[in-house]
């Protein structure tokens, strides 16, 4: 099998996972005016993409699948900008123009601090 079918494999595999993963989440959050299951898995998402990033760069050994199934695959299907443009569309709709703006504003930030905090966390334990 060719190194790029075996990528495409393995991005299908981590796609798969972390597309039942978001959807367990969605189901198991609450739901209100706030899109909870969204910040949470976009949040979590970045930190795993972050950690999965900072291991790549300090242990080039790693098997050649990881980055497409953790991080293409995996990461990618788990997290969505698109989920948040949508939710924070369907808030302004609802009249919470003010939530939706904070709701965008908390997930970049969010996301920015945890790469911050992540790959500070994985400097000081891999590298």
């Amino acid at each position: 099998m060719s190194p790029r079918s075996q990528a495409l494999i393995a991005i299908a595999v981590g796609g798969a996972i972390g597309a039942l993963v978001r959807a367990g989440l969605a189901e198991a959050l609450p739901r209100g005016d706030w899109p909870v299951a969204t910040l949470v898995v976009n949040v979590a998402g970045t930190i795993l993409l972050a950690a999965l990033a900072a291991l790549i760069a300090w242990r080039p050994q790693l098997p050649h699948w990881l980055h497409p199934m953790a991080g293409i695959g995996f990461c990618g299907s788990l997290t969505t900008f698109a989920g948040i443009q949508v939710e924070a569309l369907l808030l302004m709709r609802d009249g919470l123009a003010a939530t939706a703006v904070l709701y965008v504003v908390t997930s970049l930030v969010l996301g920015m601090a945890a790469v911050v905090a992540t790959r500070r966390l994985m400097r000081a334990v891999v590298a």
